[in-house]
């Protein structure tokens, strides 16, 4: 299976990188910048006692020129539409996409352009960011990648994906109730990323005074109950490990919050605008998180 991971960032670059280390069949769609870069230093992974250098396979923007049998597509939600035209030439009749981005927004997108039998269903979990000097940090011991089918029929290559994710280095599973575990990452990033952002704080900062418990277990069950009422209510498990990481001590801040301190763009709308515009339309009060959502809209009216 030829695979075509479009972005080689903090997710996108290590669990390409790691298929590539198994022996996979994987190109990277890079931007030139970016191209350049890891042509004169090689894709990087480095912490925790490892320090790895690969050399990819590169196509640059623009110059696809061959279909694709699987598009990993790991980029930031506010890249999702330029990112779409730059991997689009690579999809053919048999091509399946399978995204990891935050939310749910970008599986209506997707679903528009190529149809949703071409698109599945991902959640990746990794602890990485991208160093100054491009290379991919590991940051923990995370690392895991869960994908299936959002249609029935399930697509007939989906095995074949099944095969070429698996035993490459990470935790990978085929999920058949991939939407509800799409629902219950969004509710773990939107709680975390609402008890830093209206608090200010590390979790481990909120939690440390007076009340702060209480509110942090309070966004949880507001952003849980948004997703019960879409019809995936959060697995007891799942959602027990929310709780647990949310009035953690030692828990410090989501990457959406090192995102707000350091005065870049954040995905603020698609993880907070689209959550509360499906609470109104499900009737779900949450003021919680229409408070973040109106204070990150402040933040990136800011930045421009």
């Amino acid at each position: 299976m030829d695979i075509l991971v479009v972005g080689a960032g903090a997710t996108g670059g290590y669990f390409g990188g790691r298929l590539l280390q198994a022996g996979r069949d994987v190109t990277f769609l890079v931007r030139p910048a970016r191209a350049q870069l890891l042509r004169e230093r090689g894709l990087r992974i480095v912490g925790l006692g490892e320090d790895t250098v690969l050399e990819p396979a590169l196509v640059e923007t623009g110059s696809l020129d061959r279909t694709y049998d699987l598009v990993l597509l790991a980029v930031k939600a506010t890249g999702l539409a330029a990112a779409i035209d730059d991997f689009a030439p690579a999809v053919g009749p048999g091509t399946l996409i399978l995204p990891f981005l935050n939310g749910l927004a970008h599986v209506d997108v997707l679903d528009k352009r190529f149809g949703p039998d071409a698109v599945l269903g991902g959640v990746a979990k990794v602890q990485t960011t991208i160093d100054d000097d491009g290379a991919i940090r590991r940051l923990g011991p995370l690392q895991s990648l869960a994908y299936g089918a959002r249609t029935e029929p399930a697509p007939g290559k989906l095995a074949d994906v099944d095969a070429a994710l698996t035993n490459a280095g990470f935790a990978a599973a085929l999920d058949a109730r991939i939407t509800e575990s799409m629902w219950a990452k969004w509710v773990f990033i939107a709680a975390i990323g609402a008890v830093n952002t209206l608090m200010r704080g590390t979790i481990g900062d909120v939690v440390a005074v007076p009340g702060g418990v209480e509110f942090a277990e309070a966004v949880v069950a507001e952003a849980a109950a948004v997703a019960a009422a879409a019809g995936y209510p959060v697995p007891a498990a799942d959602l027990a490990a929310t709780r647990k990481t949310v009035t953690d001590p030692a828990m410090g801040g989501s990457s959406l919050y090192r995102d707000l301190l350091g005065g870049h763009p954040v995905e603020g709308e698609q993880i907070f605008g689209d959550l509360t515009a499906r609470a109104r339309e499900l009737g779900v009060a949450t003021p919680l998180l229409d408070l973040v959502t109106l204070q990150l809209r402040v933040h990136q009216h800011r930045i421009g």
